[in-house]
């Protein structure tokens, strides 16, 4: 029987009351994975829901360790969707927190069961604890590049490469043409794996308060049981899962105050981010972030809604820079590159309108993220500055041509073909026979004018003589340390090096980051005014030839990536 006393007595005027609101601990997913940018079409993002924007976590750390409200951060590792030098910059964002004297607590079930645990491992040596389940194993084993090599199969299949490269380090297509590495590969690889190996044993060393010659003897037993990794001093403590939310919330909840909040570090940021307008007349000063991510074509950017990655189109990014100058709230930019390489042309076309806009007193400093190589070095070239993780893979100054000869292969399976044409050269680039001896004269003098183009650039923007270029050129990927100490880098660090780098060259004055342009809905709607309007700046959405098997064809030489790509140095475990 309902109870109409209880129903109808006065209501307490403490429920309308001010909130008060428990410390914020915030925390991160890395399981879910990580991607470079959001997707700019509906389906993308739908698909791409649960995977958290890397700029959004990286911000979303230092965000948290200036406000009062936040109190702690926790964060589950896996690195399975970020590089060497993601890493860094996640090290020093964790970095960062602890310095405003807040607990930062990385935990995982287990750092790589198989050995894949030196990344997350090294992550999580940024933190101010380290707890793992009692049941994991800490895969502290060491670095391995290792790279696959298909020409022994297409031997036997009949499939042959034609390959021309500037010069001997220039080993993009070396999967297709060899059997193993080459002398020249073998010791760009060795320098790369041991420039990342030092900076592993280093951080390692930092954080645990060891020695880095006790990290490599530690190295070279792993990898370590739970008490092992305890004993060894690697880890702080074992723990499942909730003992270690239970142990962070009762260590910041006050006596008698509210109960911590946890929220998700992407979902705090978005909340503390205000949307996207749609662009009228005044707004604040502030510094652009144009991003380019992807291998380099002409035309448009274009983002697979299915996979396969962005490629990153010169007309989109010429198009933000231009935009960027018009624009008289911006006083800087931030360029953030991630990419391969590609084409020489397209990435010209950026390098141009990135020193345009230095030309005309807007400072521009490049940042890289885990590979800018290639293409992806020469489009940093109209920067003031350069700014790169130490383990950054850069450099990559050569070139690279080839072409498959299907000739034979298709002969065997009864597949011909036939052609009229015009001229002697018409067909050079036909994949039914290889080049001729006058084709390959021009496709020298195509290389050797690339090259010669590339390394001059090199000089002129580095401010050094073309006989020191080309001793570190060559085609030689370097980690960011090594491009920092032979002059290819101005120097190390992140998102947030750059933006300190760019306010000094505006002026030294405080101004925010934001993305450039400023991406609104109605954008994709309304048709562009011309190529000069900010919209034209915007990716489209392509369905990609390749999807999620990209990676594939890359390694077997199927698209037409470009002549300035850098070689994919295979997995790092």
């Amino acid at each position: 029987m309902v109870d109409l006393a209880k129903i109808t007595q006065p209501l307490s005027l403490d429920r309308f009351g001010p909130r008060r609101d428990g410390p914020l601990v915030l925390e991160l997913d890395l399981t879910e994975g990580v991607a470079d940018e959001a997707p700019g079409d509906p389906i993308g993002q739908l698909v791409n829901r649960r995977r958290q924007q890397y700029l959004d976590v990286v911000e979303g750390i230092r965000r948290g360790a200036r406000d009062p409200g936040v109190a702690a951060l926790l964060v589950r590792v896996d690195t399975r969707s970020l590089g060497f030098a993601k890493v860094q910059e996640l090290r020093a964002c964790v970095a960062d927190f602890r310095a405003a004297g807040k607990p930062a607590v990385a935990w995982a079930d287990s750092f790589g069961e198989a050995g894949d645990g030196n990344l997350p491992y090294y992550l999580a040596c940024a933190f101010s604890e380290i707890a793992m389940a009692p049941t994991g194993v800490l895969g502290l084993t060491g670095l391995q590049l290792r790279s696959t090599f298909v020409k022994g199969a297409l031997d036997k299949l009949g499939l042959g490469y034609e390959v021309g490269r500037r010069h001997e380090y220039k080993n993009a297509l070396n999967g297709v043409t060899e059997t193993g590495f080459t002398d020249a590969h073998r010791e760009a690889v060795g320098r790369i794996a041991a420039s990342l190996g030092d900076q592993l044993a280093e951080g390692v060393a930092r954080a645990r308060s060891l020695t880095v010659d006790a990290v490599r003897s530690l190295v070279s037993r792993g990898p370590f049981v739970g008490a092992e990794a305890v004993d060894e001093g690697l880890v702080d403590r074992l723990a499942y899962r909730d003992e270690i939310y239970a142990g962070l919330l009762s260590r910041v909840a006050g006596e008698d105050g509210p109960e911590p909040r946890l929220s998700f570090v992407t979902r705090y940021h978005r909340r503390h981010t205000p949307a996207p307008r749609p662009r009228v007349a005044g707004g604040a000063d502030h510094i652009a972030l144009i991003t380019a991510t992807g291998t380099i074509s002409l035309g448009r950017t274009r983002r697979s809604p299915l996979g396969g990655g962005t490629v990153m189109g010169s007309d989109t990014v010429a198009a933000a820079f231009r935009a960027a100058r018009r624009d008289p709230h911006v006083k800087a930019v931030v360029f953030r590159v991630d990419s391969r390489g590609g084409s020489p042309t397209a990435s010209d076309a950026i390098r141009r309108e990135s020193q345009l806009t230095r030309e005309a007193g807007i400072p521009v400093v490049a940042t890289m993220g885990d590979v800018a190589g290639s293409g992806g070095y020469y489009v940093t070239l109209g920067a003031d500055a350069i700014v790169a993780q130490p383990g950054t893979l850069t450099g990559s100054i050569g070139v690279i041509v080839g072409k498959p000869v299907l000739g034979p292969l298709l002969e065997r399976y009864g597949i011909t073909s036939d052609a009229v044409a015009v001229g002697d050269h018409a067909g050079m680039f036909d994949t039914d026979r290889p080049f001729s001896e006058s084709e390959w004269e021009r496709v020298n003098a195509l290389l050797d004018q690339v090259y010669e183009d590339f390394t001059g650039k090199v000089a002129t923007a580095r401010g050094m003589t073309r006989d020191e270029v080309h001793e570190v050129a060559r085609g030689r990927v370097w980690t960011g340390r090594d491009a920092h100490e032979r002059g290819l880098v101005d120097a190390l660090g992140g998102l947030e090096t750059a933006v300190r780098r760019a306010r000094e060259l505006a002026g030294g004055r405080a101004l925010p980051l934001r993305p450039f342009p400023h991406r609104h809905p109605l954008d994709r709607l309304r048709p562009h005014e011309s190529s000069e309007d900010p919209a034209a700046a915007q990716p489209q959405s392509a369905l990609d030839a390749w999807g999620s098997l990209r990676g594939v064809a890359a390694a077997l030489g199927l698209p037409e990536a470009g002549a300035l790509t850098m070689p994919d140095l295979g997995r790092l475990r």
